[in-house]
């Protein structure tokens, strides 16, 4: 079976994945390791941990291949500035000497980055590209349970397309139409984030979570959302779209919009980082949000009509919005929809490894029908527990090992007392999400605890929601689920049963998190929603054991799951920056692997200042 080396760089979300035929070996995030959220480094940490983890060597591999191809990048880079001249000048200025000096010299710099990684012997080396959306395809369809299958890929840019439809057959993707830069509805949804304050691609998760905030069905509503699709985008029946570029700068400047074209049309002054959060801005995200599930539905619509498969995969950056997902799968169209969870470009990586082992070399024999490849995406390092007693010694912190039964209860029950635990087990989790092994849990039916969990422990805005995980087979007993959700993929309304009636018409955003909404209202998102995760005995049975316990204890198997970092810093990867976010913040236990962490030493004051200034940037 063939080795393939995956690599995504030099954009955002650097990252490396290892193959052996249809096993992924090992796959992670460059952020990770280097600690630098977002970063678009070359992914060198990421490439040693995946070589060291394959037990293998750079010329062990049959082939290392790169996420996009940058000279159709530059392409179409040459060519807008051409269509939009003599505007973007100085953009042109500004980027040409990059592209000179670093992009066109692609396979130079990523030659450079693997002798970083590892010595290798240069003339044995087989150096592929994998277009842009191919790569998005790939990471969903070749680790999907499906055999035949519609694939939709939507996000920003790659090359030169934005979108595209195909169907995925065995070994082999054929894509059937494509949408092009610079049209892009992760662009579109990207413009309204940073008009609202947030940053470009990683502040899109805040636009959606603040979406719900907005008076659904409202006069203002309806008509920020008129006037996006009479003057911002033309939607067509296909889900293909064209934006006016009179309103945007993304083509050739260097800022996403025009923003004093945007304040006059929705008569609105631009939101500033941090700046407070007011009805209109709830409004505004919600509107948007509104038109990009409409979107995200005409272009799934497209895709049965091409393809008449029974099951979709999706990825993308836009294939994170697990609002448009949830609404997706309520409509029935397809019987499961498979979402890539690490869908942005870190994944990347991933899909242009699969695509390479599929479509270039012999293909690895397929696994059988209904089996799926990611492994519960727990694809990241591990820790023995001789490296967590070198930890210890070097932190001097104070813990007990217990049994793994011990544990498993002394710490359900501390979350049922409402204390705030930070849980690291196993190997990390690939892609955005913690899902069970980097995770902070807490009781979901304490109303409190979705403020302490904002303010005190992520150090984040106090709207954002979080996400409840669930044992599988309890989960329609509280959500309407329409499908599993084993990687947070999509958002469910929760089960009328569980609901609490509350007017929140009108109320201020204060008052509407404040509101008690539901019987686990940490989890319950202000329009009744949750971001759910399935968890299955066989994916993780360690943190499916955790439910379980807790159930036992006090009736509900639901656990309140976040992310194991504070605000603008990447998930924990390794023992010491759990136990660092730990005694930084206002978590009350940590539990790694087999040992229970207190804070009878208490952290130094200065520590937790540096801590709190440092990351309070997103």
């Amino acid at each position: 079976m063939k080795l393939v080396l995956g690599i995504s760089a030099f954009y955002h979300d650097s990252s490396a994945a290892l193959l052996r035929g249809n096993e992924i070996l090992a796959a992670a995030q460059e952020e990770r390791f280097t600690r630098k959220k977002n970063t678009a480094d070359f992914p060198i940490q990421a490439i040693k941990y995946c070589l060291e983890e394959g037990g293998v060597t750079i010329d062990e591999l049959d082939a290392v291949v790169f996420y996009d191809k940058p000279f159709l990048k530059f392409e179409r880079l040459l060519e807008t500035y051409y269509a939009f001249a003599p505007k973007g000048f100085i953009s042109f200025l500004k980027s040409m000497p990059v592209w000179v000096n670093e992009k066109l010299f692609l396979k130079r710099a990523i030659r450079k980055g693997l002798k970083e990684a590892g010595s290798y012997d240069a003339k044995k080396l087989t150096l592929l590209f994998c277009e842009h959306h191919l790569s998005h395809a790939a990471s969903a369809f070749f680790p999907s349970p499906y055999n035949n299958a519609a694939i939709l890929t939507i996000d920003g840019v790659g090359e030169w397309s934005t979108a595209s439809i195909g169907i995925g057959e065995n070994h082999q993707i054929k894509i059937l139409k494509e949408l092009n830069f610079p049209h892009s509805v992760g662009l579109l949804y990207s413009a309204f984030t940073y008009f609202l304050g947030f940053k470009v691609n990683s502040g899109e998760y805040k636009l959606m979570g603040l979406a719900p905030f907005g008076n659904k069905g409202s006069e203002e509503v309806e008509n920020f959302k008129k006037k996006i699709v009479e003057e911002l985008v033309s939607i067509k029946e296909d889900g293909s779209i064209w934006l006016n570029q009179k309103y945007y700068n993304y083509a050739t400047g260097l800022k996403m919009i025009r923003t004093a074209k945007w304040e006059a049309l929705f008569k609105l002054s631009i939101r500033k980082p941090e700046e407070n959060l007011n009805q209109q801005h709830c409004d505004l995200a919600l509107a948007i949000q509104e038109v990009t599930e409409d979107i995200v539905y005409k272009m799934a619509l497209e895709t049965k009509r091409l393809t008449q498969a029974d099951y979709l995969c999706m990825a993308g950056g836009v294939a994170l919005n697990c609002v448009a997902n949830g609404k997706l799968v309520e409509t029935g169209l397809f019987k499961k929809i498979y979402i890539q969870p690490a869908a942005g470009d870190a994944g990347g990586s991933l899909g242009a490894a699969f695509a390479i082992q599929h479509m270039f070399f012999t293909p690895p024999s397929s696994p059988p029908e209904g089996q799926e490849g990611m492994k519960g995406t727990y694809l990241g390092p591990s820790f023995s527990d001789k490296e967590i007693r070198t930890m210890c010694k070097k932190t001097k912190a104070t813990y007990d090992v217990l049994s793994q039964q011990d544990l498993l209860r002394k710490t359900a029950s501390l979350i049922a007392e409402g204390n705030v635990i930070g849980w690291f087990q196993g190997r990390m989790e690939f892609g955005p999400r913690a899902l069970g092994n980097r995770s902070i849990l807490a009781d979901p039916r304490n109303e409190d605890m979705q403020k302490v969990l904002n303010l005190k422990i992520k150090f984040r805005e106090g709207f954002r929601p979080f996400a409840p995980a669930v044992t599988a087979e309890d989960a329609s007993h509280y959500f309407e689920m329409g499908q599993s959700s084993d990687y947070m993929q999509f958002v469910f309304g929760l089960q009328e049963s569980h609901k609490l009636t509350a007017d929140l018409k009108d109320k201020s955003i204060s008052d509407k998190l404040s509101t008690r909404k539901s019987s686990l209202p940490a989890i319950t998102h202000v329009d009744y929603s949750a971001r759910v995760q399935t968890v299955n005995k066989e994916t993780n049975p360690r943190f499916h054991a955790l439910l379980c316990i807790f159930k036992e204890l006090t009736g509900i198997p639901v656990l309140i799951n976040t992310s194991f970092n504070v605000r603008g810093e990447p998930i924990v990867c390794t023992p010491l920056e759990a136990y660092r976010c730990f005694m930084a913040t206002d978590m009350d236990y940590l539990v790694i692997e087999n040992f229970l962490f207190t804070k009878s030493l208490q952290p130094n004051p200065e520590d937790k200042l540096k801590w709190t200034t440092q990351y309070d940037v997103d």
